[in-house]
């Protein structure tokens, strides 16, 4: 599977997921993305995008502990795949090659 394979949100989701580490799970990473875009994104889209880049493989999953404000719920955890890792680094070398070939603007 080729980095073609990921959209933009997918790609924009995969980047906070590297970045907050073990603290990925939907409703860290949906604030997240608010935070970082100025955009809302609802509970069940960001599952449905993480449970989306989890069966293509850029992501996996593991069951935290149960805790007591989630009324012993446990979270699922989402951590970048090495193969995950592998996508965003190609689609940052494209996005770099691409930048160089465009015109520089002076604002």
């Amino acid at each position: 599977m080729s980095a073609q394979g990921v959209g933009i949100l997918e790609e924009t989701v995969l980047l906070i997921v590297l970045a907050m580490k073990d603290e990925a799970y939907g409703v860290s990473v949906a604030e997240e993305y608010m935070s970082r875009t100025g955009r809302s994104i609802s509970i069940p889209a960001i599952h449905t995008v993480l449970k989306r880049l989890e069966i293509k493989g850029y992501l996996s999953s593991s069951f935290g502990g149960a805790t007591t404000d989630r009324g012993g719920r446990k979270k699922r955890l989402f951590e970048v795949t090495k193969f995950g890792y592998k996508t965003l680094e190609e689609l940052r070398q494209t996005r770099e090659e691409l930048w160089q070939l465009a015109p520089k603007y002076s604002i």
